[in-house]
């Protein structure tokens, strides 16, 4: 389990999303280890497919670097501790 204050540091979502966001990622820290990423990612976007329709994505971990294109209105990039959670839906072409 991570503790502390999250961090966000570049989003584009309604303060609304960004909280459900942040509440996400503490519940799926609830049942998971942190050292399972793909478990935790999967979780919080199954939680945003659920809530806001599907094509979310969402990348966990302490170092990765992306490049991507998304819908306006739906991107978060936080950290909580040494861990990273971006959160995104993806652009329709």
């Amino acid at each position: 389990m991570l503790e502390g204050k999250a961090y966000v540091k570049d989003t584009d979502m309604p303060v609304k999303m960004q909280v459900h966001a942040m509440d996400s990622v503490s519940q799926a820290l609830d049942l998971y280890d942190v050292v399972e990423c793909t478990a935790i990612a999967a979780c919080i976007k199954k939680e945003f497919d659920r809530m806001y329709g599907g094509g979310w994505q969402c990348v966990v971990g302490s170092n990765f670097s992306s490049f991507f294109t998304h819908t306006k209105g739906s991107f978060i990039y936080f950290s909580l501790e040494t861990f990273n959670f971006l959160i995104f839906k993806g652009a329709a072409h």
